[in-house]
C-alpha cells in the first residue's frame, strides 16, 4: 500500500496532466479508508475528493425493486442492492467525471448524510471513490484501484460500522448479508478484471493481486 501511495506521489510530481483516479470496491473493504489516506499524503497537493455513495439510487426505491437470481444452483429472490449497476446513476457519474476531464468546476450532490462539495477544475488530481465507480468504463479514469475483502471481514466491519455510525440495528445487518455477498459475487466483483490494482484485505492483512499500471511509463 506504501509503494502504490509512494508510486501515485511520483506521478503527479512527474506531470502536469490533470489525473483521475477511480477506487471502488464493496462495503467495508477498505476503498475509503485508502482514499484518505491517499489524501493525507498529497496534502502539498489540491485534491478533488468525490464520493460516488450520493450516486446511488435511493434505498426506497431498491426495496420494490425484486431481483431473481441462481447461486450455486439455488434460486434467490431479494431486494437490489447497490452491488447490482441498475442501482447505480451512471450516466450522471459520467457526466461529472467528463466535466473534471474538461477542467469545469460542479457541486456534488447534496444528501441528508453528505455535504455537497466543490470540484475545482483547477486542482490536478481527482479521486472518485464509491462502487459506482466499477461499473462505468474504466477508460474515463487515469488509473483504476479495486478493493475486496472475504465474507467473515466484511460481515464484522460492515456491523461495526452500519451500528456505530449509522445506527443501524445488528439483527437487521447480520440478516442482510448473506444476500448481499451473493449479490455481490454475482453481479460487481467480476468487473474487478477491468481494474488496473487489486487489493485484498482480511481482517488486518492486506495484500496486492494485481499491479499492471505501469507508473514510469509517464
Amino acid at each position: 500500500m506504501e509503494q502504490l501511495i509512494n508510486d501515485i506521489k511520483n506521478w503527479i510530481q512527474a506531470t502536469e496532466d490533470r489525473i483521475i483516479i477511480g477506487i471502488s470496491g464493496h462495503g467495508a473493504a477498505g476503498k475509503t479508508t485508502f482514499a484518505h489516506q491517499l489524501i493525507s499524503q498529497l496534502n502539498a497537493y489540491s485534491v478533488n475528493y468525490l464520493n460516488t455513495d450520493p450516486y446511488i439510487v435511493s434505498s426506497g426505491i431498491r426495496k420494490q425493486t425484486n431481483l431473481s437470481y441462481t447461486y450455486e444452483g439455488d434460486r434467490h429472490h431479494y431486494k437490489m442492492t447497490a452491488c447490482h449497476p441498475a442501482a447505480h446513476q451512471l450516466s450522471s457519474l459520467e457526466r461529472d467525471i467528463q466535466m473534471v476531464r474538461s477542467g469545469l468546476d460542479f457541486f456534488t450532490i447534496d444528501t441528508d448524510y453528505l455535504e455537497r462539495q466543490l470540484i475545482s477544475g483547477e486542482n490536478q488530481l481527482t479521486l472518485i471513490e464509491g462502487m459506482c465507480a466499477a461499473f462505468i468504463d474504466p477508460d474515463m479514469f487515469d488509473l483504476t484501484i479495486y478493493f475486496y475483502t472475504d465474507d467473515d471481514t466484511e460481515l464484522m466491519r460492515r456491523s461495526n460500522r452500519d451500528t456505530n455510525e449509522r445506527g443501524a440495528d445488528l439483527a437487521d445487518v447480520q440478516q442482510s448479508h448473506n444476500e448481499r455477498r451473493i449479490q455481490y459475487k454475482l453481479f460487481m466483483h467480476p468487473y474487478r478484471n477491468r481494474f488496473d490494482v487489486i487489493i485484498k484485505t482480511s481482517h488486518e492483512e492486506v495484500s496486492i493481486e494485481k499491479y499492471a499500471f505501469n507508473f514510469d511509463r509517464y
